[in-house]
């Protein structure tokens, strides 16, 4: 049963509005939900990534370092130690293919009575995972079957033709039987095989993957074996001693520790390791093996024609969200893929199946794993199945390489990134800007152009911020000039560019901290303009109030806030004095509040500094009332917490200059009520005794 694909589309049919006025988001809501939903390797390393196509070197196969018959996924699950240049043609199978094979095939503890249910059947379905090895199970089951010949059929073969193709003796396997709705595999069929094997005094194992389109029929699973059992074999075959010595090597419980790996992986690791002789060159190819092999499998899974499109979309929208609830990889695959099927097929209406595989099902043919985690929501944490895959570096790499090496595809990709950009789930918008990021990583102008710049200037807030993610993350993996983009956008011409680059230099900051220098001059340059909008200043006032969330650059910041206040423009001086009221008042976790009790109270020119920009903004007409709103956020911390009220008892006497200081504190302690609106809280009492000091 399939939909209309219009439904999927009605949300990214809902125009926004187009002046600068429009209700945002508070940034240090913005700062908090980025930090949320962000992939972990992004923000993890805040670093470039070396060795990949993403940072710096490239190591992938076509360097040149990784040969032979890899098995790394798609259609390719070869087990055997002989190179092997070309795919199994119909007939008969080569005996030294099937001995080499033989030579290093782990069987595992249900071959033998996989065996027997052939020996008594003569008919079998093995069905496994995504590379997990079934093909080279059925010629292995065979082959020790004692059979005089084993038969490849071609893959055209279909259900309804199979009996017919079983004309000699000996065994015959059928590789990956495409199974679906309108073409099952019926027991009538197996049952017309086994007649005609019988007559013949044959033997047949047809491989699929785990399938709900086998109809009366028991398949036998066939489950993958462990890859240090795998690694053992190969080098038992490879070396002749010393194998005990590299499987002890630390490159060999790296590759361990970052499994599962499917048995082919383990396979191509094991002719790495054969090599290895103890040179420094040797080494770096171990340690390497484990990118080249995730660069190359992503390469092969998107290029491979008989993988499904359907698939392919599911996989690249898995790398978007991977981490995250598999829910939303698999609903947003499907939009996905009808704009593949649009780019593919634009004479036909796309349509989605409404029933598909079973999420298990479709996790395993991506390569990828699933588990019940506890996710964060805005009403607490709830448990969600969660789909991620086994290499933390597989969704960049795969992004990267549909981004680089299928162009083509790039119509779809970029459409459906922005209806992403304006999805209502905050998870779905910073995906896509984490997705975005990768892509400028790989080629920034074509990102830009094609996907960051629209969302940038759009009059809606969902792309803007999406755009502001995007860049914040993309100089996060040392994308270059991006800090310089954002730079020359903070004094665009467009109103949006402006708004999207202040955002992304606020947010940006508390993340790379030896940024938040330029970060404040850029906004500053910004400022000194005097013609922004309500809503562009209050911008420039959230994002410049950021700054001081900069864990150990919070004095260096406050240093430059005083700076600013010397300065001969007073929509700088302006802007220095309002985000300082403005990230004064604010009590959540580590604020401005919670570093001067720990930190800047003990800091003689950090105390200097802030003392000096209290006094600054109490004094100012423009500033007093939200400056002292901002106070009263700070006495009521101090009413919670000790350190706190000893932190505002030393600031208090510093603010104190003039008989107006004292008025004005003394005025606002006595008539301040606590925070649930009842009597003044016990700890204003104890600071009006330090504004008043006994004679």
């Amino acid at each position: 049963m399939t939909v209309p694909a219009q439904a999927l589309d009605e949300e990214a049919s809902v125009t926004a509005s187009d002046g600068p006025e429009e209700q945002t988001q508070e940034a240090r809501a913005a700062q908090r939900e980025l930090f949320v939903h962000t992939p972990g390797f992004i923000l993890g390393s805040a670093a470039s990534f070396g060795g990949s196509l993403v940072g710096g070197a490239q190591h992938g196969v076509s360097g040149g370092q990784v040969t032979g018959d890899v098995f790394m996924g798609g259609k390719t699950e070869i087990h055997q130690y002989a190179p092997d240049t070309a795919a199994d043609a119909s007939g008969e199978i080569p005996r030294e293919r099937l001995e080499a094979l033989d030579a290093v095939f782990v069987a595992g503890a249900s071959f033998s009575g996989t065996l027997e249910r052939l020996r008594q059947e003569r008919v079998l379905v093995l069905a496994g995972g995504h590379a997990s090895g079934r093909y080279a199970a059925a010629r292995m089951l065979l082959h020790r079957l004692g059979v005089p010949a084993v038969r490849a059929l071609s893959a055209e073969t279909t259900p309804a033709t199979l009996p017919g193709r079983l004309t000699q003796p000996g065994g015959y396997v059928l590789r990956d039987l495409p199974l679906t709705r309108n073409r099952p595999l019926r027991d009538v069929q197996l049952y017309a095989a086994r007649d005609r094997l019988k007559q013949n005094d044959g033997y047949l194992v047809v491989t699929v993957e785990k399938s709900p389109f086998l109809q009366g029929i028991t398949a036998q699973p066939w489950e993958a074996p462990g890859a240090l059992d795998v690694v053992r074999a190969h080098l038992g075959v490879l070396r002749e001693d010393g194998c005990e010595e590299l499987l002890a090597l630390p490159a060999m419980r790296d590759f361990m520790a970052r499994g599962p790996h499917h048995p082919g992986v383990a396979a191509e690791f094991a002719r790495a390791l054969a090599v290895y002789d103890g040179s420094a060159a040797a080494g770096a190819r171990l340690v390497d093996f484990g990118q080249a092999a995730v660069e190359k499998q992503c390469r092969e899974r998107l290029s491979d024609t008989d993988t499904d499109l359907r698939d392919k979309a599911f996989l690249i929208a898995l790398a978007v969200f991977d981490r995250a609830p598999y829910v939303l990889a698999a609903e947003l695959a499907d939009k996905l893929f009808v704009h593949f099927q649009r780019l593919q097929h634009p004479e036909l209406p796309p349509e989605i199946p409404v029933f598909g595989d079973a999420a298990e099902t479709r996790l395993e043919r991506a390569g990828a794993q699933g588990e019940t985690r506890s996710e964060t929501t805005e009403w607490g944490p709830v448990p969600q199945f969660t789909a991620y895959f086994p290499r933390e570096d597989t969704p960049r790499v795969l992004l990267t390489e549909v981004w680089t090496g299928h162009p083509s595809a790039r119509p779809a990709l970029v459409a459906w990134l922005k209806e992403l950009a304006r999805d209502g789930r905050p998870v779905v918008r910073t995906r896509a800007a984490a997705a975005a990021a990768l892509l400028a990583r790989a080629d920034l102008p074509s990102a830009v152009a094609l996907l960051i710049d629209g969302w940038a200037v759009s009059g809606a807030f969902g792309p803007r911020v999406t755009a502001a993610n995007a860049l914040t993350l993309a100089q996060l993996l040392d994308t270059p000039v991006v800090l310089g983009l954002l730079t020359r956008w903070c004094t665009d011409s467009h109103w949006a560019r402006r708004w999207t680059a202040i955002r992304a230099l606020g947010l940006l900051a508390p993340l790379r901290p030896d940024l938040a220098g330029r970060a404040l001059g850029a906004l500053a340059t910004r400022a000194r303009a005097d013609d922004s909008s309500p809503a562009e200043s209050n911008n420039l006032i959230e994002s410049t109030a950021l700054l001081l969330s900069v864990g150990g650059r919070r004095g260096e910041m406050l240093s430059e806030l005083v700076r600013l206040l010397q300065h001969d423009t007073p929509a700088v001086r302006t802007l220095a004095l309002n985000a300082f009221v403005r990230a004064c008042d604010n009590a959540e976790d580590e604020a401005l509040v919670d570093w001067y009790a720990h930190t800047g109270m003990y800091e003689a020119d950090s105390a200097r500094d802030l003392a000096t920009l209290w006094r600054t903004a109490l004094g100012d007409r423009a500033h007093t009332r939200q400056a002292l709103n901002a106070l009263h956020t700070w006495v009521h911390v101090a009413q919670r917490r000790a350190d706190a009220a000893q932190a505002l008892e030393l600031l208090l006497p510093a603010l104190v200059v003039t008989a107006a200081d004292r008025d004005r504190l003394d005025h606002e302690l006595r008539t301040m009520r606590a925070e649930d609106g009842g009597p003044r809280p016990p700890v204003a009492d104890r600071l009006l005794t330090l504004l008043h000091p006994a004679a």
